[in-house]
């Protein structure tokens, strides 16, 4: 039953907390080109690992890519220019489908 909890609690799908969390934190990543996908951790989560072997390695590479560039503004103290950061709204959240797909059901 905890486990169904915690679940229901950090989905933004059926949690509208977790939405208006999920959005607050998205509008905040932005800045630095970053998408809500890309804070999955591949080296905490195997499925998530999964997920990042199954896509093309073009989008591996973009997402490489914009963690390196947020590092590198985050220890700078910039944001991205404002006109990147419209270019850059979530346009194309890949890992949020495939994601799904790999997850395998509790034991």
């Amino acid at each position: 039953m905890a486990s169904s909890f915690s679940r229901w609690l950090v989905d933004p799908k059926k949690n509208p907390l977790a939405a208006i969390h999920k959005k607050s934190l998205s509008s905040r990543l932005r800045n630095y080109g970053l998408r809500y996908d890309d804070l999955y951790d591949p080296m905490y989560d195997l499925d998530v690992k999964e997920a990042l072997n199954r896509l093309p390695r073009e989008i591996v590479d973009a997402r490489i890519q914009r963690l390196k560039r947020a590092m590198d503004l985050s220890m700078k103290h910039q944001y991205l220019p404002e006109d990147l950061q419209a270019e850059h709204v979530d346009g194309g959240s890949r890992g949020g489908e495939i994601l799904p797909a790999v997850t395998l059901p509790p034991p």
